[in-house]
């Protein structure tokens, strides 16, 4: 086991050339930067695809990170533009393809009774992609309203705007489904 477990301490040691340091800042922050990827996309097979992007674009901006700053701003900042290119590169080539035969009707997935079912993509899947993206990061990643605002190039003053926006759609969703205030798992 690696002596530091310091992010701040790791991401340092790791512009340094210490590669024991990068490897357990990888096995220390590809969960939770996986877990952003998988909330926001529709596929897990993209979201694989993403953090090992993420973790090559880290690899070669390492030097761009200031010591004694707060990492996980930084990570998710490139995390969120990786996402984003891939968005925008999804889109052009979906815009170039040709449909050769209609696709047939997906399924409707069968009503879930109650959140704990309900996978949490599937409960975040019908919030706006920048709500969803602060959410991830204040309830899943616990990164502060700072720094989600520094890692959306956003204020905090409009981060907190998306996290109560999201909040009520939530809570609005959960009571759609018979769920009582008291079971929102932290939305607030």
């Amino acid at each position: 086991m690696y002596p530091d477990t310091n992010l701040e301490v790791l991401m340092a040691r790791y512009q340094q050339g210490d590669l024991a340091a990068a490897t357990v800042l990888i096995n220390q922050l590809s969960p939770q930067l996986h877990r952003f990827f998988v909330v926001q996309s529709a596929c897990r097979g993209d979201a694989d695809d993403l953090l090992q992007e993420t973790w090559l674009r880290i690899h070669k901006v390492r030097h761009t990170y200031r010591s004694g700053e707060p990492v996980l701003p930084w990570l998710y900042a490139i995390a969120r533009h990786i996402r984003i290119d891939h968005f925008r590169k999804t889109i052009r080539t979906t815009a170039r393809e040709q449909r050769l035969d209609e696709t047939p009707e997906v399924p409707a997935m069968a009503a879930a009774g109650s959140t704990t079912t309900m996978g949490l993509e599937a409960l975040l899947a019908p919030l706006p992609e920048s709500q969803r993206e602060v959410i991830e990061m204040m309830k899943i990643a616990g990164m502060s309203l700072e720094e989600v605002a520094r890692a959306t190039s956003s204020s905090v003053g409009s981060v907190k705007q998306k996290a109560h926006r999201a909040y009520r759609k939530l809570r609005e969703r959960l009571s759609g489904m018979g769920q009582s205030k008291g079971t929102e798992g932290g939305f607030s």
